[in-house]
């Protein structure tokens, strides 16, 4: 662990090398604008002054570890904090503190009851996962490849803290608690029926060889998954993104950017 990151509870400024650094290794960082740009380096030293990292399996948390993870997570509350208090956006993550890093994917053994009472037990690979008022994991594998992985819509940061924006109101169902302006059944119509094309094309590649969707199958589980994979792609792949869900860029610019010119007009 390196100096600047024992200290960032006092020091909020992210010394340059190493921000520089950090924008020029994800290709959908680097192409923000300056004042994107800025707003994204208060906002993560903000986050870094507020959250906790902890290596799994010795798994060593760096400078630029806890900046990788930082950046990303803080790119979907970019706009999202009053005018005048950029940081309040991290409001959106004030339910937890402890960001755990593995090296690479997890095997996390699974549970359930069903109706019938009958108790069933699996083994889960998992990327990362988001817990509801809990801590956030992430493998540092993809993380430190989601330059490379943008052209396939893929980020396992903004997956993950997209669920957290989700849960805010106590149930993760791809629909996070809007803003006045966003009506939640107009919200819910819109999600319900890309989702539906959306799995109605896993279905077709999955059974019948068709060809398979642009995004993560893995969307199709359900509406929140679908969330939070369609999010990953709005924010690292948005040229690709536009023309795969004709009716989403308008919904998610007015949710995660209202005083973008786009969302002005709906």
């Amino acid at each position: 662990m390196l100096d600047w990151l024992r200290k960032r509870q006092r020091v909020r400024t992210i010394p340059a090398p190493l921000w520089e650094g950090a924008v020029m290794h994800y290709p959908f960082l680097a192409a923000r604008g300056a004042l994107d740009l800025a707003r994204l380096r208060e906002l993560a030293g903000y986050f870094l002054a507020t959250k906790e990292f902890h290596g799994a399996h010795e798994f060593v948390i760096t400078d630029e570890v806890a900046l990788a993870i930082a950046v990303q997570a803080v790119l979907p509350v970019l706009h999202l904090g009053k005018p005048n208090q950029p940081q309040s956006a991290l409001g959106w993550y004030d339910d937890f503190v402890g960001i755990v890093v593995h090296h690479g994917d997890v095997i996390a053994r699974r549970t359930v009851t069903d109706d019938a009472g009958i108790v069933h037990q699996y083994s889960e690979v998992l990327a990362g996962e988001a817990m509801d008022r809990g801590p956030v994991m992430l493998n540092w594998r993809d993380v430190d490849n989601a330059g490379k992985t943008a052209a396939q819509g893929y980020n396992v940061v903004i997956h993950e803290f997209i669920h957290k924006i989700d849960m805010r109101d106590g149930v993760a169902d791809g629909c996070p608690p809007l803003p006045n302006h966003l009506q939640r059944a107009a919200w819910r119509k819109t999600m319900q029926s890309e989702y539906q094309l959306f799995r109605e094309a896993v279905t077709m590649a999955d059974r019948f060889g068709g060809d398979a969707p642009w995004l993560d199958a893995y969307g199709a589980h359900s509406l929140a998954e679908f969330f939070a994979v369609t999010c990953e792609a709005f924010f690292v792949n948005r040229e690709r993104f536009d023309k795969e869900f004709a009716a989403l860029p308008a919904l998610f610019d007015a949710f995660f950017n209202p005083q973008s010119s786009t969302a002005q007009t709906q």
